[in-house]
């Protein structure tokens, strides 16, 4: 699971983010802390490996907690920015201190979705490659690393390479078509997520969408990758 702390000091906000969490698999609300001194405290208290961390807080800006190294204490988390900051300054240094993602308020659950299941693929792919700090990285890890945070060009505003990536995959391993609601399942997305996803991937041409009539009721919508043509 990943650790997951929340830096709001609107607690009604927090209630929501931490919701909104929830409902994406692989992540585990472990705090929240209201100001950035309380932070700061939560952040060598519980060790989180990542951070919603809002800007606007009563005692400073949450930027100061990313100029922060924890050096000694603990790992040093991740941060994801979510705040009704909107100027280029903060967004700016943000990004110049390791930000993984910047949202602007107000936004939707599939917005933070599809930010956090980012990062969610970005920690799987670490996991997998190892972090030894005498290994080599070869190129194509590092493209693959940076590509899952930055999501490929010519996707629909909102939708993210990993997710994409994250379908394609399960659908290349499926041994049978599958609906948006399994797949979805699967994922840790929203039903919604999945289908707009699939969507895509059906006018680019890359599956194919077979109608399962059931006993009762409307057809299903079950989809699988268009097999190639034949050589």
């Amino acid at each position: 699971m990943i650790e997951t702390l929340i830096v709001e000091d609107d607690y009604h906000v927090a209630s929501i983010h931490s919701a909104y969490l929830r409902r994406v698999e692989g992540f585990e609300v472990v705090g929240h802390a209201s100001t950035l001194a309380s932070g700061r405290d939560a952040i060598r208290r519980l060790g989180p490996r990542l951070v919603l961390l809002d800007l606007y807080l009563p005692d400073g800006s949450g930027l100061d907690l990313l100029h922060e190294s924890f050096e000694g204490e603990v790992r040093r988390p991740h941060f994801l920015v979510i705040t009704a900051a909107r100027d280029m300054r903060s967004v700016r240094v943000a990004m110049q201190l390791g930000a993984v993602h910047y949202l602007v308020k107000p936004f939707n659950y599939a917005q933070l979705e599809e930010r956090l299941v980012a990062y969610r693929e970005l920690s799987r792919r670490l996991e997998r490659i190892g972090d030894s700090e005498e290994r080599e990285a070869e190129q194509h890890e590092v493209d693959a690393l940076y590509g899952l945070l930055r999501g490929p060009a010519g996707l629909p505003k909102g939708q993210s390479g990993p997710t994409m990536a994250s379908i394609r995959s399960l659908l290349q391993v499926a041994s049978a078509d599958l609906s948006a609601a399994e797949i979805a399942s699967h994922i840790g997305i929203s039903r919604s997520t999945a289908q707009r996803y699939l969507s895509e991937l059906a006018r680019q041409g890359k599956v194919e969408l077979r109608l399962h009539y059931g006993t009762a009721g409307r057809p299903e919508h079950r989809y699988r990758l268009t097999q190639p043509p034949a050589p």
